[in-house]
Formats: C-alpha cells, structure tokens, sequence
C-alpha cells in the first residue's frame, strides 16, 4: 500500500444538467474558483456544454469501468487517474480512496453517475464546509468531504 495526498475535495452528485447548472452558479458566486471544480458526467452533450461553459474548455471524454463513455475535467480527475491511470480500468468506486473517500463512498458516487447525475467536486479545503453546504442546498445527493485519512 502507499500513501496517497491528493489534496481533499468535497462533491456531491446532481440528478441532472438543471440542478447541476444551478449548483455550480452559486460556487461561482460564493468566490470558488473554476481550476478547483471538477465536472463529470455520462458522455452527452449537454453534459460537455455545462463542462465547457462551467469549466472555459472542451472536456476530455474516456470510457470508464462500471460508467461507459464519460465527459470530464478538472483537478479530481488528475487525482483519479493516479500515475497507473487505473481510473479507466476501476471507476470511481475503485478510486475515490485517493481522495480521502472509502470504497462505499465511491460505489454510491458511481452509481449516481451511472444513473445520469453530474458529479461535481471541489478541491478548496479551507472552504470545505462552504462547498458542503452549497452542494446541499443546491441539490447536491451524497454531498461529503473527502476526510479519510487512510492507506491505499
């Protein structure tokens, strides 16, 4: 096993487009800068609009293990994907321990995923409990902050 610091981030899962969108306009206006949001989503193309809108450019699109062909961008990404590039192989549920989440955590934020929710993470730890609170009142589902400090 090793140690792994990826920084923590807080996401939370959106059932669609239309919640997602207003979820991310009110980071934006709390002050959450675009470099610290991630977006990823079944492959659509409304989901890679609201990337490119949210995010200043075109997401990148893999075909993940347990999630099919997604689009995606941001700093969680990165995370994921680890120096092996095993987050196409496992999925979310096999590489959210990377950023502070157990296994449970990630199975719950693929299945949403995999039933078309737009999953949204923030990597601002000084304002965790900020990001927390928007993603639950704006309709965030399993919103958390990544705070396992374990061994992978």
């Amino acid at each position: 096993m090793i140690d792994v610091d990826t920084g923590r981030f807080t996401v939370g899962v959106f059932q669609d487009v239309t919640w997602a969108t207003k979820g991310l306009q009110a980071l934006a206006a709390a002050g959450f800068a675009s470099e610290s949001l991630t977006i990823l989503a079944k492959a659509t193309p409304e989901a890679a609009a609201l990337v490119e809108k949210f995010l200043g450019a075109p997401p990148e699109r893999f075909e993940v293990a347990n999630l099919g062909a997604i689009v995606a961008r941001g700093p969680l990404l990165e995370a994921l994907q680890g120096t092996a590039k095993d987050f196409v192989k496992v999925g979310i549920a096999g590489t959210m321990r990377r950023v502070g989440f157990q296994a449970h955590d990630g199975r719950i934020f693929e299945t949403l995923t995999v039933r078309g929710g737009i999953l949204v993470a923030i990597r601002n730890e000084p304002r965790a409990a900020d990001a927390l609170a928007l993603l639950h009142s704006y309709g965030g589902g399993n919103a958390a902050i990544g705070a396992w400090g374990g061994r992978v």
